[in-house]
């Protein structure tokens, strides 16, 4: 059987003319932020890839199938949806098989890409290890899915909400490449500096190509992660950031918040204390994201 796959026209074009596309999550549409911003933000981010001279592939599940890019229509459609499911790789067939409307995280996304034969995909941040993990396991499938699927993931680090040297750990033990882009520091979603040093580095989106065709090569699993800090006009001072995060994640803590609910409540909560600040520039990395894996795409176009 074959994984039932709907490609909008222009992505399905894109992919059979050998022309790069890179791949979109769809829970910052439906869990991210409210309608309109989250429609404006979602075309948005398609403009930006377009720009950069590929082709945006916004993932979703809707009517039991994977789109695998979105019409301005679906794409309106999903932004005003309700009850949509927030999908990983333990949701996806379940959700697949009941009819049902779904939003990609960032392994859900990586499944749906590797199946359509995307290799590039533009996300905010990854999922990673949450604070207290030793005593919740509350640990993102994201993690593991880098470990097992080939596609290159550009992201702003992981959510500077999580426990980073944790995750960077285990996205160690899954044998992860973890590149940041023009820099040693592994960024930190809002700021661009985490106080780890990240383990590799590169500073042309041609390096970053040149290392995902090689792993193919290699016949080795999972993708890399490409850790590109956000731009400094955008960013949110560490020593700003730390203090706001700290507040929220207390906060959760009191309330009992866990599992799925616990990042969507700390990012509304961060976004509070830091009057709408933090959500300008989650879009702002997102966007630097969408321009830095159109050019990896494209340079993987150029050498196939």
């Amino acid at each position: 059987m074959t994984a039932p796959l709907t490609f909008a026209p222009e992505v399905r074009a894109a992919l059979d003319a050998g022309k790069p596309v890179v791949a979109l999550e769809s829970t910052i549409i439906t869990h991210g932020m409210p309608y309109p911003q989250n429609l404006q933000t979602a075309r948005a981010v398609e403009a930006e890839v377009r720009a950069a001279g590929a082709t945006p592939a916004t993932i979703a599940i809707m009517g039991g199938h994977i789109h695998i890019g979105l019409t301005d229509e679906e794409l309106e459609r999903l932004a005003q949806a309700e009850d949509v499911m927030k999908l990983s790789r333990a949701d996806l067939a379940v959700c697949l098989a009941a009819n049902g409307t779904g939003a990609t995280t960032v392994a859900a996304t990586m499944i749906c890409a590797a199946l359509a034969g995307i290799a590039v995909f533009a996300t905010g941040g990854i999922g990673g290890v949450h604070h207290g993990a030793e005593d919740s396991f509350d640990i993102s499938a994201d993690l593991a899915e880098l470990g097992l699927t080939p596609v290159t993931v550009v992201a702003a680090g992981a959510k500077a909400i999580l426990d980073l040297p944790k995750t960077l750990e285990v996205l160690e033990t899954n044998g992860v490449p973890v590149i940041a882009f023009g820099q040693d520091e592994f960024p930190a979603f809002w700021s661009r500096n985490s106080g780890l040093k990240a383990p590799l580095r590169a500073d042309t989106a041609a390096q970053i190509a040149e290392a995902h065709l090689m792993r193919a090569q290699l016949g080795l699993n999972g993708g890399q992660l490409v850790a590109s800090p956000i731009p400094p006009e955008a960013e949110i001072a560490r020593e700003e950031i730390v203090p706001v995060i700290e507040t929220a994640l207390a906060e959760a803590a009191a309330r009992g918040i866990a599992a799925k609910a616990v990042t969507p409540f700390l990012l509304q909560r961060i976004f509070e204390l830091t009057d709408g600040r933090s959500l300008a520039s989650n879009i702002a990395l997102v966007l630097n994201n969408a321009r830095l894996a159109s050019r990896i795409a494209a340079e993987i176009c150029a050498r196939r």
